[in-house]
């Protein structure tokens, strides 16, 4: 039987700095940036941090079959992507994550895209963007622990739905089992996540 999901009600992470200069264009010593200019992006990034509210959840579940199409779970639901059958080859079990920034944050990037604070919105934008993705990174540490003691490891790297042929529409199906609703997170028609900074990806288990 599929484990049970497993939340993270608050997820306290380092701050990404590196990352969030770099998604915001900037190459360490090759981008040249003023005292005033460096002093007023960490003010912005300060105040991202003081509204974001990173959240998780996470997943194990038994793989029943693997085809060159498709990824068949214990569950009985299945992922259409041959790309990520090839990327689990030869794992048994997978990993299923999910994290949030939370609704504050994204509120305050949208009145100041929508208004007349731009920069500030596009560096909020770039911090919970990679705020988020680092909390799916301290939830595959917190399993990474837990399989060392299985003589088990996850794969390296991991796989997001609307990469490759692994649609946005198998987000629908990671919403449901990772039970998302219960960290504030909800799914559109779309397969959009609601609040925007939220993000999920599969992780294979090797033995």
């Amino acid at each position: 039987m599929p484990t049970q999901v497993q939340v993270f009600p608050t997820i306290t992470i380092p701050v990404p700095y590196d990352a969030i200069y770099r998604r915001l264009g900037f190459k360490r010593g090759i981008t040249q940036v003023d005292k005033r200019s460096g002093e007023e992006i960490e003010s912005h990034i300060d105040y991202a941090l003081s509204l974001i509210s990173l959240k998780g959840a996470g997943r194990r579940v038994g793989l029943r079959e693997l085809t060159p199409t498709a990824v068949v779970l214990e569950t009985g639901d299945e992922f259409r992507s041959g790309n990520l059958a090839r990327f689990l080859g030869g794992c048994e079990e997978i990993l299923l994550m999910g994290a949030t920034a939370g609704d504050a944050v994204m509120e305050a990037i949208r009145r100041d895209t929508e208004g007349e604070k731009m920069t500030r919105g596009v560096v909020m934008d770039a911090a919970a963007s990679e705020m988020a993705d680092a909390a799916l990174d301290w939830i595959a540490g917190y399993y990474s622990h837990q399989l060392t003691r299985e003589n088990a490891r996850l794969t390296q790297g991991r796989f997001s739905a609307g990469y490759g042929d692994f649609l946005l529409e198998n987000q629908m199906i990671m919403h449901d089992l990772l039970e998302l609703d219960r960290i504030g997170v909800g799914i559109s028609e779309s397969c959009i996540l609601i609040p925007e900074k939220s993000v999920t990806a599969v992780m294979g288990i090797q033995r």
